[in-house]
């Protein structure tokens, strides 16, 4: 793998920078690089935690005294449900997010993601879809309904203004960046690790990251759907969650808790993730059980998606259920533990030293505890009642959340701050933020428990005296200003920092992983030479790989192609099979983002010609992205040099990483087409006017021809991609055109049968939910066959043969994903209730 030559260093790391640098001023808007990238979604993520907590301070003043008028109910209302959503979607998941972006690759010896410019387009999501949900609050028609919007109090009759609007889209814009970070994390630690690191020797951290990344694939659609179902019933009259349609309001609770249990678990690992890898550095050893914590986060990943019904003991689910999930509520403190246990033995074998960020980690540990013993009370049904809606759900949640969360979070800026300034932190301004914090913290949550014990309801905006609560309250929204207090002194420690901080030494903790093997701050480029990694510990056992990388003396250091490149690997055993080529900077994410924000803005205002604008320009942006790939003269064109390299670029082969990322899409894909499943089934079973017309509303002759010319149109591409694979590409270019033209013909039966429905969707949520099903057939099934006009194409530039197989086989997997959920949704929509006795 090594590739020797007479080049200097400082020839070397010259000729990256020319290759991998970001472009100049505005220029810099382009940039895909992981470093840059994983920055801007932290510090963008810390601005929204600063408005979120300058909302928190707005409700602690409000309710520091009894009686009080500060602040009018319609506004407390908004300031709590903004407070709510700024800190769960804004802060908690794109912060960690942008803290994973940043480090995954330093830690397993890549020089980036596997795919830059969805992290760049994710990017630009979040931003935009922050600023959408931030906007509403600065125009006074902010949401109302609390962070969770439950209907019906989001629905049309009982939120009218466009508040609502703003939430459903704007969080639903940054959940499709979420989704995005998801496979791109995914796929990059299966597939893009160094030479010799297999799964058993990759850091801890990115298991837990892998976990994290795994889970939002999974847990995000749920709540993508729900989102689009209630703007769909505000806009249009859809009536998926009105009784008097044949909807049921509590659907939406259980599609927003599909995805908002998962998401403590999402918040959680990470944060874990920082502590499972900063105790060991602190403690001198190997962190004990390594095997076991990797266990319990698998565990703890597939346990999260059976809690979700706890948060809805309240409202009359059956009590069989109740049991069930009170049970799984309690079953995952098991994996926890493993994890809380491995981490007290790793200290108690270890040498603990005790700087900064150990502080933060040790307030971790004990805010984390008590949260998670207030986590198995309520998972008691009878307690849950008595204190459901009270400040005791709200102290539980800030103790796991910003004790599991916060806490973590702080410890590893500050381990990570010589990383990404080159500078040490403060000790005495960092202590001081500490002390602050955690006094404040406690005093604040604390005390809430016992407001909630006495009786004190969530989401009011004042209360009598007289009731016991004003002193606890008092002293609550005093402890909030002195952890206000102690994080203004972390931002003065920041800010001092960058100036007076001194410099850092070449990993200043002694830490054993990669990510400090690089230069700090890093280069763009992270490696100017890539390791081969056998050992968890590879600077504990090598301390020499810093400069042995910074001089060359390892793999891929050959640059005169010009092509930003690193290495990929088999997913389990990390031997290296493939040289994957990346994007070099690229506006294409920034317009693709800009042109959906004027799609969300224009839904909004209700402007729908705009809209269509937009999504088309969407489109545009996006089909010609997926055009720069492969043998583009953009991305890697033939050249005469790869005869003489031992590794294929991945756009040669049949296993590149696109394959792998269509795959993991599907699945987030599928979990939001289980969800409308489960929304259909949840209907048609609990609903008590749900109701099936007399006359069957579709055209089933052509809806059934529609489908078999789909059918003929996966198993025909996918006998061409098992040519390809094979090495025979004869009349390539004219196969693609004809399964083109047969899922042509496919989509235009499908359209038949929409217009010809008799389908009722603003008055029957059964009619609803069909249109909807059909509708996202319809954009599947066109997708597939533009994508095969664009392979049919790309045959005739040269760009797709045998010699370059690569992209075929990516949209293979989409044809036979759409082909399955046709003929899934034809058993469960209408087969189904057919054989029941019913017309649909």
């Amino acid at each position: 793998m090594t590739e020797p030559g007479p080049r200097s260093a400082e020839q070397i790391h010259r000729e990256f920078h020319q290759v991998w640098r970001n472009l100049p001023g505005l220029g810099t808007l382009s940039a895909v690089n992981h470093t840059s990238l994983g920055l801007r979604f932290m510090v963008t993520g810390a601005i929204f935690f600063l408005i979120g907590g300058l909302l928190a301070m707005l409700v602690r003043t409000q309710l520091a005294l009894p009686e009080q008028d500060i602040i009018s109910p319609d506004l407390y209302n908004q300031i709590f449900t903004m407070h709510g959503t700024v800190m769960m979607f804004l802060f908690a998941i794109p912060i960690l997010e942008g803290l994973a972006i940043y480090l995954i690759p330093k830690m397993i010896g890549a020089r980036d993601l596997a795919f830059p410019r969805i992290t760049s387009l994710g990017y630009y999501c979040y931003l935009f879809g922050g600023l959408i949900i931030f906007s509403s609050l600065v125009l006074g028609m902010a949401p109302d309904s609390g962070w969770f919007m439950y209907t019906p109090l989001s629905s049309a009759e009982f939120a009218p203004g466009p508040g609502s609007d703003f939430w459903l889209l704007g969080v639903t814009f940054v959940e499709i960046s979420a989704v995005a970070a998801g496979v791109e994390l995914t796929v990059s630690i299966l597939r893009s690790r160094t030479n010799g690191m297999s799964l058993r020797q990759m850091p801890i951290y990115c298991w837990y990251i892998l976990a994290m990344a795994l889970m939002i694939v999974f847990g995000f659609p749920p709540l993508i759907l729900a989102s689009i179902l209630l703007e769909l019933e505000r806009a249009a009259g859809m009536p998926f969650f009105e009784v008097a349609g044949g909807g049921d309001p509590i659907l939406w609770q259980h599609l927003f808790w599909l995805f908002g249990h998962p998401e403590v678990y999402i918040i959680f690992l990470p944060a874990a993730g920082i502590v499972s890898t900063l105790i060991p550095v602190f403690s001198g050893r190997p962190i004990v059980g390594y095997r076991w914590i990797v266990l319990s986060i698998i565990l703890t990943g597939f346990i999260s998606f059976g809690l979700w019904v706890h948060h809805m003991f309240t409202v009359g689910i059956p009590q069989l259920a109740q049991a069930f999930f009170s049970v799984a509520s309690m079953l995952v403190a098991v994996p926890t533990g493993i994890q809380l246990f491995a981490w007290l033995a790793t200290l108690w074998t270890g040498r603990v030293v005790f700087n900064l960020p150990m502080l933060w980690i040790v307030g971790f540990l004990i805010i984390f505890v008590c949260g998670g013993l207030t986590g198995v009370m309520l998972a008691l049904v009878p307690f849950n009642w008595q204190v459901h809606d009270t400040h005791f759900v709200v102290a539980h949640m800030h103790y796991v959340l910003v004790g599991g969360m916060f806490f973590p979070l702080i410890a590893g800026f500050y381990y990570w701050l010589p990383h990404f300034s080159g500078r040490m932190p403060s000790d005495v301004l960092g202590r001081w933020g500490f002390w602050l914090t955690f006094i404040g913290f406690n005093t604040t949550f604390l005390l809430m428990h016992l407001t909630g014990l006495l009786g004190m309801p969530r989401r009011v905006y004042t209360y009598e005296a007289g009731l016991g609560w004003d002193w606890l309250n008092l002293l609550s929204s005093v402890g909030g200003f002195i952890m206000a207090a102690g994080v203004a002194m972390i931002i003065v420690d920041v800010l001092l920092h960058f100036r007076f901080g001194r410099k850092a030494p070449q990993n200043p903790w002694n830490a054993d992983t990669l990510d400090w093997a690089t230069a700090t701050p890093p280069t763009t480029y992270n490696f100017a030479s890539l390791p081969t990694c056998s050992t968890r510990h590879p600077l504990w056992e090598n301390p020499e790989l810093p400069r042995t990388i910074e001089q060359g003396e390892h793999g891929l250091t050959e640059i005169s192609h010009g092509r930003r490149e690193t290495w990929g690997s088999e997913a389990v055993t990390g031997k290296v099979t493939a040289i994957f080529h990346l994007p070099t900077n690229s506006w294409l994410p920034l317009c693709a983002a800009a042109s959906l924000a004027v799609v969300c803005i224009s839904l909004l205002v209700r402007v729908y010609e705009l809209s269509i604008v937009g999504a088309v320009l969407a489109a545009v942006f996006l089909l010609r992205w997926s055009w720069e790939n492969g043998a583009h003269p953009a991305m890697a064109p033939p050249s005469a040099e790869e005869s003489t390299r031992d590794l294929p670029l991945h756009s040669r082969t049949h296993d590149g990483p696109g394959l792998w990322g269509m795959v993991i899409t599907l699945m987030a894909n599928g979990a939001l087409y289980m969800s409308l499943l489960f929304a259909w089934f949840y209907l048609w079973t609990v609903s008590p006017e749900w109701s099936i017309p007399d006359q069957q509303p579709l055209l089933m002759l052509p809806l059934l021809a529609s489908g078999i010319l789909l059918t003929v149109s996966a198993l025909d591409f996918r006998r061409i991609t098992r040519h390809l694979k094979a090495g025979r590409d004869s009349g390539l270019q004219a196969a693609f055109w004809r399964i083109a033209l047969i899922g042509t013909l496919h989509v235009g039966l499908l359209i038949w049968v929409i217009a010809g429905s008799s389908l009722a969707p603003t008055e029957l949520a059964h009619d609803a939910v069909l249109l909807f099903m059909l509708i996202y057939q319809l954009f599947h099934s066109g997708l597939a066959v533009i994508l095969t006009a664009l392979q049919a194409r790309r045959v005739h530039y040269g760009y797709v043969s045998r010699h370059y197989p690569y992209e075929p086989v990516v949209v293979a997997p989409f044809w036979l994903y759409t082909t399955g959920v046709f003929w899934l949704g034809f058993a469960a929509f209408i087969l189904l209730p057919m054989s029941w006795g019913g017309a649909a």
